[in-house]
């Protein structure tokens, strides 16, 4: 099995090398911008796994994102990306 995701990455790293792609947006990888501590805008989740104002829990293809903060709120959201603003204290990847 190991091998089998060794020749996926490879073979993903030469599709978006031949067409000039980034890497992460070949592979469905999620991608996330924060402004200081106050907000966080992710690109390609699947899902909020649990929302309350101290804690936000995101489904994505890499894994659990987890957001631990104070007054976190949910300001935007569509099928792909989602925006958060907060005191956002804590960003973990929990597998």
């Amino acid at each position: 099995m190991e091998r089998n995701r060794k020749e996926r990455g490879s073979v993903l790293g030469s599709v978006a090398e031949l067409f000039d792609l980034p890497a992460d947006v070949v592979a469905r990888l999620p991608h996330l911008e924060m402004i200081g501590s106050r907000q966080l805008y992710l690109e390609r989740h699947t899902g909020i796994l649990a929302y309350s104002e101290t804690q936000i829990d995101i489904n994505t293809s890499g894994g659990v994102l987890r957001l631990r903060g104070e007054h976190l709120t949910l300001t935007a959201m569509t099928a792909e990306e989602l925006r958060i603003s907060g005191r956002i204290d804590a960003v973990e990847w929990v597998r």
